[in-house]
């Protein structure tokens, strides 16, 4: 009990704590959401029919996406999530990985077990060396 009474171990187990709060939130903040890296991603669509949903902005998405990826602005994910397959992986794409997870964490509840969201997002895809298309 003493341990707890010292001001200075007040200190360390309060730094702890915070430690373990900052450590665990970016897995809270992706709403439940599995996340898949690039190769594993193509292995699904190649493999499983797997489609690319880009939540970003048509006009992102114009100047540069993956091909076969079909455009759903995260803004309208809601209205259109029952034109989505429920039986085939959606792999959800955004820049770096943070919109899509959010996305994918929703489809997930709404019914599309198979939806994950691509790790890194479209700059993982690039890194990896990986074509992009541009659409007109």
């Amino acid at each position: 009990m003493d341990f707890f009474l010292d001001q200075n171990n007040l200190i360390l187990v309060f730094i702890a704590i915070a430690a373990a709060v900052m450590l665990a939130l970016p897995n809270l903040l992706k709403g439940g959401s599995k996340t898949v890296g690039v190769n594993e991603a193509v292995k699904l669509a190649n493999d499983q029919q797997g489609m690319f949903i880009d939540v970003r902005s048509a006009e992102s998405f114009k100047h540069g996406s993956i091909p076969q990826a079909r455009n759903m602005p995260a803004s309208d994910i809601s209205a259109k999530q029952a034109a989505l397959p429920k039986d085939k992986p959606i792999i959800v794409v955004c820049d770096q990985g943070r919109d899509s997870a959010r996305v994918a964490g929703a489809l997930r509840k709404q019914g599309h077990a198979g939806a994950v969201s691509l790790e890194g997002g479209l700059r993982a895809w690039l890194q990896a060396g990986l074509p992009l298309t541009k659409k007109n």
